[in-house]
Formats: C-alpha cells, structure tokens, sequence
C-alpha cells in the first residue's frame, strides 16, 4: 500500500478530487461541509487498476490551518499536487510545495483542476505557469493531468498516472520496530478508544502492548482495521485504525505516538541538518518563538545553531534542538520548523542525531552510525540500535567500540597485569568491559579471579600458608605478615576457608564434615557445638566458624542449638 498525500491551495478542489477518485467524501466535520472549506485532515481509499491499492491524506490549503495540513504530512510517500486552473499558481501552493520538498517527498503527479471552467488557452497558460514553478523541485517532470472532479474528465487518467507513481515510489520498510503517530482519535460506540495514523518501522498484531508517548500509559491493541477491512495483524506502510484497550481517551491525542516499549529511544535534544527557506527577510538564531512539526504533532521548542551564529536566507546548516517532552526519534526523521510570532515557515531538515553527547560549539553531526561509537567508546549493542536503527555486530560481548578504542583497553588491561605482581590482577577491581576484554588477551591466563601472564609462576599453588594451617586443622594458627591481597587470592582459589575472621585449609573443613557425618550417625537427632568441638579437639574459638561454614555449605543444618544432617553430609 502507498499513503499518497492532497497538497495546493485553499479552494483548488482538494477534497473533491479525493471524492472523485474514491467516492469517499474526506471533509468529516460538519464546519467542513457548511463552509465548503477542509479545515482538518480528511482520508480516503481507493484500488487502482493495477490492484495497488493507495491511502488519500487530504489536508487543508488554508494559511490558518497549516499545523493540521503538517500533521497529515510527515509519513506519506507521495503526493497529489492540486492546482486550480481557473487561479493558477498560489501562496499555498508555494508554501506547500517548499515544505514537501524540506520533508523529504520525491514522488508526485500534478492535478490541474477545475480545467472544465476555463477554456483551452487558459487550461494552456496554467499547465505552462505549473512547469515553471515547480522547475527545480522534486515536480519538475512530473505528470500534469487536466481535471474537473465534477463531470469526471481526467480522472481516468489521473488514476492512470496514480498507478505509475506507486510503481515508482518507495515502499515502506519493516525494520521490526514499529511506530505509529496518532493523528485522529475518537471514541467509538461500544468499542472504546480508536486511533488512526501510518504504520511505520514493522508490523502490529492484536493484543500488542504499545506505549503511548509522550508519557507512560500503555495500551492493548483490541482491533486493527485498515481500508475499512479487519486484520490480526498489519504491515507497515498502511494507514490503520487500531481500538485501544485498557487506556484513557482523554490521552490519545494528535502527535503521541504508539511504539514497542524497548525498541526507541526518546529523546528532549537532538542535533539535525536544517534547510533555511531563501523567501525569508530575516537571518535565524536561536532568538525567536519556534514551532517544530515532526510526526503528526506540534511542539513549541528552543534551537541552537550549531557553528555559526545564524543562518541566512536560502542557507542550509545544523541546529540541537531542545524538545518539552520526551519523543520517540529516529535519525533521517524529517520535521519542520515555523516561528510563531511571524506566523512563517522558516525551514526543514532531517535528524541526525536523537542523543547528542558533544557539546554544542564542537558538535558535527551527520547520519554515521561509527560517528555515533566514536564519541562514545563504547556502547551496548541494543543501545546503538535504539539511538541509530541499525542493529551494529557487538566487538565484546553485547559491545561495540572502533577498533582504536578496543586496543587502547588491551593496552590497559595489560599495563594492569604488568604492574600487578607475582600474586596477578585481582579481576574484581576491572569494570564491566574490562573483565570482557582480560579474559580475551593472548598470553594471559584468568585462574579463579586472577589474572597473569601464562609464562608467571602461579605464586597461590603449593602456598606456605596452606601448609602452615593443615599443621594443626581443627586450631590453626592464624598467619601474620601475610597480605590481604594473597589471602584474598588463596580464598578465592578455593584452597583456604575463611568465616569469622578465622582461616582454615579446606582440607580441614572436608575433613571436620567426615567427623561429624560420623557423629551424626551415632546420633540422628542432632548434635551439639560442644560434642563437635570435643570430636575435632578444637576449642569454641574454632568449633563455632567450622559450624557456620559446615551449616552455609548445606552438609549440616541448625536447629536451635543442635546440628542435623544437611543435604550434603558425606556418606560414612
């Protein structure tokens, strides 16, 4: 399916050509119909001959409702430029020109309307007056087909030249992370909540859980519609009704948009290329009441130009915008940009960058994912997806960094290992990626939390501690002089135990729970510290931290003042 878009000025016969070519009448609101006037977005539907079928936006021409004409905009594929031939040219049809070009659209067809109400010089001088002004534009080229919607001259052909646009036009692509922007909701009667808008980014299926942003509420898909047929599930591409369950009407409104809840990052700043209109009488700096329109929403926001300090006329350059709320952008995301108080487009670009992370007066943006690494060193995979819609091969585990930055951590690494010492790098003491990187250098050897180079004598095997605690097991006494890195070391080796200040060898506590699974053979009811320190022939200072460590390893368990066998008492 194509989402094709109505563009031109008020009067020239928008609303009508889309009645004419669907039998749908897109003026919905009864103002709509006592003036004779579009003055919200209407939508249509129509299959083609060729069997593609296309989706109609019809947007107001009116200067007074330019907001909702930019709400139908943002996510169209092409567009049906409408020009009446008994005006020609117009304000609004400059006007919305520009600002299909700034956001993006290649594809369209011309619509010479009304062209029964003028005779063959005029339909002549107004299809000249067409060509001229759309030479340079994304129309330059492009079909102009002659109209009058009314007696249904042209619309053959207007179909015709529709056919051959969707052929050309871009398809919508499925990315797996879908988003729609609402830009109608209304309560249905009996079903609840319903919102329309054009699926992008992937696909929805019933009893999907979206998330509606701005904010936090969520809601369940009960019911998906498109062209007025019931799906389970729906593409992206499409223009869809969805009925929403287990949410709040009052917050479904024109610009939040419905998104997978992990999938987005959202952003209050971003940095974008901006094109700057040449018809402005006036330069643009971050001085000045501004209005970006992006998605199907409206948002008052501040911008800084990136490098100079304005922007001329006719210029292009890179601004940060700063957001009021938080919205679900993506990088090539395209938006426009108006200052309120002149009541005047002033531009439009693409986002580059949804999470700026250099500031301003050094910033230069662009749509590179490496760009995006590079000023962060590393990143989580998941992370740069969110931030960038490209899913990136993690170097590390699940992280990405260039390969400048992964040599630059090898190195460290190996200059801690270097200056560690005979007993090895603790490996606690490494963050996160670093633990990832030690454990893959060549040459280098973790054992049991400790890293060294394979070539080092492992300073914890045959310890003299070791044989200076199995001396005397059950009462052993204590070192003195020794490190706590190399009691650290020789714990986590395993080979000492150490519960309450006191060291044992673990020979010592394998061979306490031998005596006492022999005691507790004698006596299955249990049995006491006191018996236990009397078998071993320690004293309480010793008898107590065996116990506990004997009762943390499951081979005894306590209760009250006796020890039972535990799930691990060794067989006798």
């Amino acid at each position: 399916m194509h989402v094709i878009a109505t563009a031109g000025h008020v009067d020239h016969g928008k609303s009508t050509l889309v009645r004419a070519l669907t039998g749908t009448d897109p003026d919905r609101l009864a103002e709509e119909k006592e003036r004779g006037l579009t003055i919200d977005l209407g939508f249509a539907f129509t299959t083609l001959s060729s069997g593609r079928k296309v989706s109609f936006i019809d947007v107001p021409g009116h200067i007074r409702f330019i907001k909702n004409m930019l709400a139908g905009v943002g996510a169209v594929d092409a567009c049906i430029f409408v020009v009446a031939a008994t005006e020609g040219w117009k304000p609004q049809s400059e006007e919305h020109l520009r600002i299909l070009q700034l956001l993006g659209i290649s594809h369209g067809v011309i619509a010479l309307t009304q062209i029964g109400l003028v005779d063959d010089e005029l339909a002549e001088l107004a299809h000249m007056d067409v060509e001229e002004k759309t030479e340079g534009s994304f129309l330059e080229g492009a079909p102009v087909v002659a109209v009058d919607s009314l007696d249904g001259t042209g619309i053959d052909e207007l179909r015709e030249a529709l056919d051959a646009l969707t052929e050309a036009a871009p398809t919508a692509t499925n990315t797996k992370r879908p988003r729609l922007w609402i830009d109608r909701s209304f309560a249905a009667t009996g079903a609840g909540s319903v919102v329309t808008g054009t699926l992008t980014g992937g696909r929805l299926r019933v009893d999907d859980e979206l998330v509606l942003v701005p904010g936090e509420n969520r809601a369940r898909i009960r019911a998906i519609q498109t062209q007025g047929e019931p799906r389970t599930k729906i593409d992206p591409g499409h223009r869809v009704a969805l009925n929403l369950a287990n949410v709040d009407h009052e917050v479904l409104g024109r610009g939040v948009a419905l998104i997978s809840s992990d999938q987005w990052h959202r952003t209050t700043k971003f940095d974008a290329d901006i094109s700057v209109l040449a018809n402005l009488d006036h330069e643009v700096s971050r001085r000045g009441a501004f209005s970006l329109y992006i998605g199907s929403g409206e948002w008052p926001v501040n911008i800084r130009v990136l490098g100079p300090n304005r922007l001329a006329p006719g210029s292009e350059g890179q601004v940060r915008v700063f957001l009021p709320e938080e919205l679900p952008l993506l990088p090539g995301d395209r938006f426009i940009l108006r200052e309120s108080g002149r009541d005047e487009t002033i531009g439009g670009g693409q986002v580059l960058d949804v999470d700026p992370v250099v500031k301003a007066s050094e910033a230069q943006p662009d749509l590179s994912v490496d760009r995006v690494v590079a000023e962060r060193g590393w990143i989580k995979a998941d992370e740069l997806e969110r931030l960038t819609g490209v899913a990136a091969q993690p170097v590390l585990g699940d992280w990405v960094a260039p390969s400048s930055v992964v040599a630059d951590t090898e190195k460290k690494v190996r200059s801690l290992i270097d200056h560690a010492g005979p007993m090895g790098l603790d490996v606690a003491l490494l963050d996160e990626i670093e633990r990832l990187v030690v454990v893959n250098l060549d040459g280098i050897d973790v054992l049991e939390g400790r890293a060294r180079p394979l070539d080092q004598d492992d300073v914890f095997v045959n310890h003299p501690l070791i044989d200076q605690l199995e001396a005397n097991p059950f009462s052993p006494a204590q070192p003195d002089g020794l490190s706590s890195d190399e009691i650290r070391g020789l714990i986590q080796r395993g080979t000492v135990i150490q519960n309450d200040g006191v060291l044992f060898a673990a020979s010592a506590i394998d061979s306490a729970a031998t005596v006492v699974a022999q005691l507790l053979g004698e006596k299955p009811d249990g049995v006491t510290v006191a018996e236990i320190r009397d078998a071993l022939g320690t004293t309480r200072k010793f008898a107590l931290p065996i116990c506990a460590v004997l009762d943390s390893t499951g081979v005894t368990r306590r209760r009250e003042d006796l020890r039972i066998a535990g799930p691990r008492l060794p067989t006798i």
